[in-house]
């Protein structure tokens, strides 16, 4: 399959992996912190806009979710080729990189998805305050 495959080859994701957890976990607590600045907005000031951006922030919250899980899961078969490699099952070992490369894809995928998604969500912000903007400023009598 591979050429000059070792154990060096798997051990090369695993500070991209690194990298991309924490970018993953810090995207992650900043939805946290945007669901409970709203909720907090929301007990104190209802308002049906809030409405409008609930389905962004699940989808997003989904999104991360699995962007997570397919990171993690390219780790540990990134770790179980290396222990595969040690034990003399190149065939094996090579097969569950490609594989690691495969839901490390498949992780970056869903973190492109989720850009796109907040950017919706910027969006709608960015509508709402062209709109309040556009209306006409009421004067208020002396």
């Amino acid at each position: 399959m591979m050429d000059n495959f070792s154990i060096n080859t798997p051990s090369l994701l695993f500070p991209a992996i690194s990298l991309l957890m924490l970018a993953y976990t810090n995207r992650f607590l900043a939805i946290s912190s945007i669901i409970r600045q709203l909720y907090d907005h929301h007990t104190s000031n209802p308002n049906e806009n809030i409405l409008r951006q609930l389905d962004n922030l699940r989808q997003r919250v989904w999104l991360i979710r699995y962007m997570q899980a397919l990171g993690i899961s390219s780790l540990l078969l990134c770790i179980v080729s290396m222990i595969l490699i040690a034990l003399n099952l190149d065939q094996f070992a090579q097969g569950l990189f490609i594989a690691s490369l495969v839901l490390m894809t498949g992780s970056l995928i869903l973190c492109l998805m989720e850009v796109m998604v907040s950017d919706a969500a910027l969006k709608i912000l960015l509508a709402d305050i062209e709109k309040d903007l556009k209306r006409p400023l009421t004067r208020f009598p002396k």
